[in-house]
């Protein structure tokens, strides 16, 4: 004789049945995609985690933007997730400030690359009085530069290049922090994606459990 689920069983599964077998008509390869929190949970949440992590000049609102779209592509479904999102947000604003500031490094140091390439048209002494004028931005020491540049058949790219090569070993450092902001970024992402296909899985489990339930209740409700 078939064996009848109690009734709370039955109801309490059948939701269970009804989400999984939602999952399981989603487009193949489709990640699972919780509810977002309430709005006043996420604001505590953001509360909880902390102020944004940001030096003077810059933009909180580029900052919220970032925020705002990754948090609508992973959806997090609860603190755990709202704490990786956060991360997430974090390291790619890193890895933004980083490249920003290696930018801003070159420029600083532009004058230490004009040094390098004036040094064999002038002098050593001049080539780096001249090159601090020039960055201090005072006219005549810009249009002579430009004369000696002109005359050498070189522009600013070759000054940029000495700059950069004065300054490699700051740039490979500012490199290897990025890829490892980029590095850490992705494995929370991982971890967040492995998280819902754990979930997952356990609710196609629960689902084929209930889906058996059914099968032996079967024959008994035919047979009547």
């Amino acid at each position: 004789m078939a064996r009848k689920p109690h009734p709370r069983a039955v109801a309490a599964a059948s939701a269970v049945v009804s989400a999984t077998r939602s999952a399981a008509f989603a487009a193949p390869g489709a990640a699972l995609t919780p509810a977002s929190p309430p709005a006043p949970a996420r604001t505590l949440c953001r509360a909880l985690l902390g102020p944004r992590p940001l030096i003077d000049g810059e933009d909180r609102t580029n900052y919220d933007v970032i925020l705002e779209r990754i948090s609508a592509d992973v959806a997090p479904e609860d603190f755990v997730e709202e704490m990786w999102v956060r991360n997430v947000v974090d390291l790619v604003w890193d890895s933004v400030l980083l490249r920003r500031l290696k930018s801003h490094l070159l420029q600083a140091a532009a004058h230490e690359g004009l040094t390098r390439v004036l040094a064999p048209l002038l002098d050593g002494a001049s080539a780096g009085q001249l090159s601090k004028l020039w960055a201090a931005g005072d006219e005549k020491a810009v249009c002579e530069v430009e004369r000696l540049l002109g005359r050498a058949d070189l522009t600013i790219d070759a000054v940029m290049a000495q700059t950069l090569a004065a300054r490699i070993d700051d740039v490979e450092r500012i490199d290897r922090m990025v890829i490892i902001a980029e590095a850490r970024r992705d494995a929370v992402l991982r971890e967040i994606r492995s998280r819902r296909l754990a979930f997952g899985q356990a609710l196609r489990r629960a689902g084929q459990a209930v889906d058996a339930e059914f099968e032996d209740l079967a024959p008994a409700v035919g047979g009547t």
